[in-house]
């Protein structure tokens, strides 16, 4: 249960290939447009042959009825607490679990240093200081990456590994206006955008982890976290 952000990194960190889950839908709510569709094959994993559904959030009650589903798990990272047990009601109403998956068991692991730039909720100026962070690391001589989940805006295949080292990269993959706005600063300075979460790990000092989130996407020994 979320918004093609948080929710779709949880499901590849802990749930393809693994048989102790059957996942019968995402719901889609915040963004326009991703509703209606299916996560696809590829990267659901081979448990999910034909993807998965990604039906409106208003489908809730009806999917875990259907599905005879046992738990729920909310995954949006930007929403007061007060909407948390909203969002609960229609889940307990039907005898299913309703949790949350944290940090231990959604974080990706890395050898390289770490800093996190995280917030309570959009709008409250990580990109700003990502792009602030990394300059200050270019200046000491660091290599650096940004990485950040990818916007589900077109065909969630290709967006399953997204690598952005020069504009052309962003037009070869058509990105959206709100994508470009993201990206474009970072490239323009010299860094490398990772979006996704199956990459392999960079030849580099420092990766500035700008995941939109209330806890980070990466854990590691050194980590310096704001």
């Amino acid at each position: 249960m979320g918004a093609a952000g948080r929710d779709f990194h949880n499901f590849n960190v802990v749930c393809p290939d693994n048989a102790a889950f059957e996942v019968v839908a995402f719901t889609a709510a915040q963004i326009p447009g991703i509703g209606d569709r299916d996560f696809p094959p590829l990267p659901a994993g081979s448990l999910y042959p034909y993807g998965i559904p990604i039906v409106e959030e208003t489908e809730l009650e009806r999917i875990c009825r259907a599905g005879a589903v046992d738990e729920v798990v909310f995954a949006f990272s930007d929403v007061q607490h007060e909407q948390v047990m909203h969002a609960a009601s229609p889940a307990l109403a039907v005898g299913a679990d309703f949790i949350l998956l944290g940090p231990k068991r959604t974080m990706l692991h890395s050898s390289h240093r770490v800093i996190a730039i995280c917030a309570t909720r959009t709008g409250c100026g990580k990109s700003s200081i990502s792009r602030w962070t990394a300059r200050r690391l270019r200046d000491r001589g660091c290599r650096t990456v940004v990485i950040r989940h990818s916007m589900p805006y077109g065909n969630l295949a290709r967006e399953r590994v997204q690598r952005f080292c020069s504009l052309a990269d962003l037009d070869a993959t058509q990105c959206t206006a709100e994508e470009r706005e993201e990206y474009e600063p970072h490239i323009i300075a010299g860094d490398i955008v990772l979006a996704g979460v199956d990459y392999g790990e960079p030849k580099l000092s420092v990766i500035v982890d700008a995941f939109v989130a209330k806890h980070p996407a990466l854990s590691l020994g050194q980590r310096s976290h704001v």
